[in-house]
């Protein structure tokens, strides 16, 4: 478990290391350059998760679960809103139906928290859902990341998942997702992406999921402009700020208030 800067969450918990690339929103994922660091800090749990490609830092698909990692959530007596896995995918191919069991067992033990886990493989996590796992936790958001209208079909694979809450990451949004439909999904993250390579974020594709939040009643939350501000001119991530309409988005699912 670790503090996070991450606008929308308290602490992270990762028991699960390594990736792999999936879809265009995956390219300059922070969680790959951040394996080879800790790598070259001699953490065991992230050694042998990365390959230089070029100039680049890419996972190589090696990925490893943590059962030492499983019970430190039990430790945390006070409520806490948990990113589950920001360094992996929990429904990565490569991570068992026995040991995601093992993840909701912790997330059952542990009421006072609340957790969330984003996914860019929904349908996994729906089957396994449904099949494996069988019950609604109130306490656990189950969420995929959405890029661009490429992968839009990730949010019907949502919708199907049995949760107290579901939600959406469109972050990095490196394009326009059109008119997007969040019938049945409670909250909407928005982020543009950060860091030397990171590719624009245009005002009107931050437009388009604003209105379907209003039409759908889901909570908007604008996380940042990151690199590209929306005068689509390149600052620092700090300097362009989580302006956006002329104010500070931070709306948050209704069950969120419990805590």
């Amino acid at each position: 478990m670790a503090e996070t800067q991450i606008e929308w969450t308290d602490a992270t918990w990762n028991p699960v290391a390594g990736c792999s690339i999936v879809s265009s929103g995956c390219t300059n994922c922070y969680a790959m350059e951040m394996a080879r660091r800790l790598q070259a800090m001699n953490v065991p749990k992230y050694k042998g998760l990365t390959r230089r490609s070029g100039k680049r830092t890419v996972w190589n698909g090696v990925v490893r679960e943590d059962k030492a990692a499983l019970d430190i959530p039990l430790r945390w007596k006070k409520s806490r809103k948990i990113f589950v896995n920001s360094m992996s995918d929990l429904f990565h191919e490569r991570v068992t139906d026995a040991f995601i069991q093992k993840v909701w067992a912790v997330m059952r033990a542990t009421p006072h928290h609340h957790y969330q886990i984003l996914t860019k493989r929904p349908e996994r996590m729906a089957a396994l859902v449904r099949s494996k796992i069988d019950e609604v936790l109130p306490n656990v958001w189950l969420g995929t990341s959405v890029e661009n209208a490429d992968v839009n079909d990730r949010i019907n694979h949502l919708r199907t998942v049995p949760a107290a809450i579901r939600f959406i990451s469109f972050e990095p949004l490196i394009g326009s997702v059109g008119a997007v439909d969040l019938r049945d999904i409670h909250w909407a993250i928005v982020g543009g992406e950060s860091g030397r390579s990171a590719r624009p974020i245009r005002e009107e594709w931050i437009d388009e999921i604003f209105d379907s939040c209003a039409s759908h009643n889901t909570a908007f939350f604008f996380k940042q402009w990151g690199t590209w501000g929306k005068d689509n001119k390149r600052r620092s991530k700090k300097a362009n700020g989580r302006v956006y309409r002329d104010k500070v988005w931070d709306e948050m699912p209704k069950a969120s208030l419990a805590l």
